[in-house]
């Protein structure tokens, strides 16, 4: 076993799970923000019976995204030492605003959001899950900063004599040209997440037969609200993806081309719907294409040339030397492996599609006061808030596998980022630990989330009456 497989696998797992909580938080924080805002501005109880119920669910999903995101920083330093000493100038600071401003924000108004109810005005303590919105947006842009700058560096200038890259433009790491188009790109799709994700509770609370008559009125008005949120930043989300995907084309040629199983260049190229190549992704056998859609995709014209993959390898081995030895690199050291980066670009953009398809669906079925009542639409509650879930995996992995073999595009290829002191019995040992514990959290969080959609929204307060003297009230226990 090669310790470099089993990091990279470590890495990938640990990545992808924390990834499923960070985008559900984003979008539910921000949705929890709009119906306490609406039931402050409004006064209508059921607003106030929506925000204290997927408040209950973002606080799962947010305990969980913190639990193994401190786990995501902790092994860069188990088994990528070489990539920490190369990176740690230039991560130092926008990690460390993360940390200290960001998610500081986010615990602390947090804290006073779930302990403020009925101690602070009804606005502050609107305003205070509006902050902790603001926090998550702001922990996404810094962290994503510093992953735009793996994909295309700037600001920096490397010391022979230290062998590290060092800042010497900050405004630069967070004003990258990558970044500008990836922050957009990812909370928009945040936002598609979570409103998929409250859309398919409240359909399936409404479809649920057991779920009180009085309830449904509400459930709708919930279904209503996500169902607009998600084809609003699902448009959004097509039209940051095709301006990101005219930057990567600028920045990380090969990644388009390995998108598209794109071994030759072509002028117009050709959009692959399908291709099957060689099993080790080296050569296209057959494939069904649109004409001259690719070209659009990448340079925003319709006869534009597009490199392929061959020959931007040929290009990679003039300006970096040989190809890395690494035999898992499919065709060559230079080009990643074309079967994953190919289906990942396609299930990333068909499962959002997908998602966006049912939400317009759902919407045109509860117009004019319209209620889903058949079970089937129990299994489209069901598959809602997996299918962006999966679409976002996909992207990630998408973007992380397309940029091989580099850890730093151009600077410092994968092989060479790993901790060059840890053995693989380590590296295996971490590995089945930690996805064993990931395990276990998986369990409680769909455990708790289960539980808690069940019960639905609690129920409405009785307002106290006037009958009778108050002193014959029995005592209560009230927290």
């Amino acid at each position: 076993m090669d310790p470099l497989d089993l990091a990279r696998w470590q890495f990938g797992i640990i990545t992808v799970y924390h990834f499923l909580f960070v985008p559900i938080t984003i979008g539910l924080s921000a949705l929890v923000a709009v119906c306490e805002t609406l039931w402050v501005r409004r006064g209508h109880e059921h607003w106030l019976r929506l925000t204290k119920f997927f408040g209950k669910l973002f606080l799962v999903n947010f305990a969980l995204g913190v639990a193994t995101g401190i786990v995501q920083e902790f092994q860069f330093g188990m088994n990528w030492s070489a990539y920490s000493r190369f990176v740690g100038d230039i991560f130092g600071a926008p990690l460390a605003i993360e940390g200290l401003l960001a998610f500081f924000l986010e615990s602390t108004f947090l804290g006073l959001w779930i302990f403020g109810w009925d101690r602070l005005p009804r606005a502050v303590h609107a305003g205070c899950i509006w902050v902790v919105h603001v926090g998550t947006l702001l922990s996404a842009y810094f962290i994503l900063a510093a992953n735009s700058w793996m994909q295309h560096p700037v600001g920096y200038s490397y010391n022979p004599r230290t062998g590290r890259a060092e800042l010497n433009d900050f405004a630069a790491v967070l004003f990258n040209k990558v970044q500008l188009v990836t922050f957009p790109h990812t909370v928009l799709a945040a936002y598609l997440t979570g409103a998929a994700f409250m859309l398919g509770v409240a359909l399936w609370l409404t479809v649920r037969r057991t779920t009180p008559a009085e309830d449904l009125p509400m459930y709708r008005t919930a279904i209503r609200l996500s169902s607009v949120v998600l084809l609003v930043a699902g448009l959004g989300v097509a039209v940051s993806g095709d301006v990101s995907g005219k930057v990567m084309t600028e920045v990380q040629p090969m990644k388009m081309a390995a998108a598209e199983a794109l071994y030759h260049s072509e002028q117009p190229a050709s959009f692959s719907i399908l291709t099957i190549g060689s099993l080790d992704g080296s050569q296209e056998k057959w494939s069904v294409k649109l004409p001259g859609v690719l070209s659009f995709l990448a340079t925003g014209t319709w006869d534009g040339r597009v490199e392929g993959i061959d020959e931007l390898r040929a290009q990679y081995q003039q300006t970096y030397g040989a190809d890395p030895g690494a035999a898992y690199y499919s065709a060559g050291g230079y080009t990643p492996v074309i079967p994953v980066t190919y289906w990942s670009f396609r299930l990333m953009i068909g499962l959002g599609l997908v998602a966006a398809a049912l939400a317009a669906l759902v919407l045109w079925r509860t117009r004019r006061g319209g209620v889903p009542v058949s079970r089937g639409w129990a299994w489209v509650g069901i598959a809602l808030p997996l299918l962006p879930l999966g679409a976002n995996s996909f992207g990630w992995l998408f973007t992380e596998m397309g940029r091989q073999p580099w850890s730093v595009f151009g600077l410092m290829t994968t092989a060479s980022a790993v901790s060059p002191g840890v053995g693989a019995g380590e590296v295996l040992t971490s590995l089945v630990t930690l996805t064993l514990l990931y395990g276990v959290l998986a369990i409680v969080e769909i455990g708790l989330t289960l539980k808690i959609v069940r019960a639905g929204a609690d129920p409405a307060p009785v307002a106290p009456t006037d009958e009778g003297d108050p002193r014959d009230r029995p005592l209560a226990y009230a927290y």
